[in-house]
């Protein structure tokens, strides 16, 4: 009998994960759709360390006393922490900015769907762990969604897609990512979300200094409009702390690999906010992506029977 109430806590406590995985693929739709959009208004590293200081500032009055008291687990777990804040907020957000800059924000979406072979694979190559079966065919069936939603419910047209410069920025930045999530486990594990978020927040902006530093001597800078400072706002608030504090705690839960594979709501969610925000029309090959996405982010995600 006390099997019995253990198990419907950790059900519980998986669907909840769930759900913070995908409110964070909620609020990254739209930092791409923002990030292409601002793609005249800031160049990538100064829109990223803009980005990554304005999150540091949100989470300092919450996360100071912490990351003070914490200050010994800090220094033991330095390079860990060098290494996270270097690929998943200098550099990854970066070289997506980047490719925003030459590609198409179909192709850039269609990219992001490579996220789960590559924490695949750099769980492979760092942890040595494998993949199971149920997570390769919930991949293969998302994968397939996103390919409907793409075409445009014509799979033929996928061989007309008209590749860009970007993509490679994308595709190498989908692979960071990788690293990003499945390093995560080496964390401190003292450390609260928040004041996790903080400490990467501050040492990435502070990577990406220099080089901002760089560009506005090269090109000075100007005073952006309302609509680019809002979308700064968005995201460093939502694109950055809320985010990461969702993707973090959700990895913490179920792990990289499942984690991974949420990654295709992505352009699920990024269908449904053009809709929303940019009047593009509903067809039924959008509800047959979606649909064909969720099936396999639930294949991929189910928790082993027995």
């Amino acid at each position: 009998m006390p099997a019995s109430p253990s198990r419907p806590a950790a059900a519980g406590t998986r669907a909840f994960a769930l759900g913070l995985l995908a409110l964070a693929n909620l609020f990254w739709a739209g930092n791409w759709v923002i990030g292409r959009v601002l793609r005249d208004a800031f160049d990538p590293v100064t829109l990223n360390f803009l980005r990554w200081a304005g999150a540091a500032l949100v989470l300092a009055p919450f996360a100071l006393p912490e990351v003070l008291a914490a200050r010994g687990a800090l220094r033991r777990s330095a390079g860990a922490l060098f290494l996270l804040a270097l690929t998943g907020v200098a550099v990854f957000q970066s070289l997506v900015y980047l490719g925003l800059r030459s590609t198409t924000t179909i192709n850039a979406v269609l990219f992001n769907s490579t996220g789960p072979i590559f924490v695949l694979l750099c769980s492979w190559a760092i942890e040595r762990e494998h993949g199971t079966r149920r997570q390769v065919a919930g991949m293969l069936i998302s994968l397939a969604g996103i390919l409907v939603i793409m075409s445009r419910g014509d799979l033929g047209s996928l061989l007309a897609l008209d590749l860009q410069a970007g993509d490679a920025w994308i595709l190498l930045a989908m692979s960071i990512w990788g690293v990003y999530s499945v390093l995560l486990k080496r964390r401190p594990p003292g450390l609260g979300g928040v004041a996790f978020l903080f400490v990467i927040s501050v040492a990435g902006a502070l990577m990406l200094a220099p080089f901002a530093a760089l560009e506005a001597l090269r090109s000075p800078p100007h005073w952006p409009g309302a609509a680019a400072a809002a979308g700064v706002a968005y995201v460093a608030l939502f694109a950055s702390v809320a985010a990461f504090i969702c993707w973090n705690r959700g990895v913490a839960i179920v792990g990289a690999n499942t984690a991974g594979f949420t990654l295709h709501l992505l352009p699920a969610f990024g269908t449904l906010l053009a809709m929303a925000f940019l009047g593009e029309s509903f067809h039924a090959f959008h509800a047959a992506g979606i649909a064909t996405i969720l099936a396999g982010v639930v294949v991929a995600t189910r928790a082993p029977s027995g």
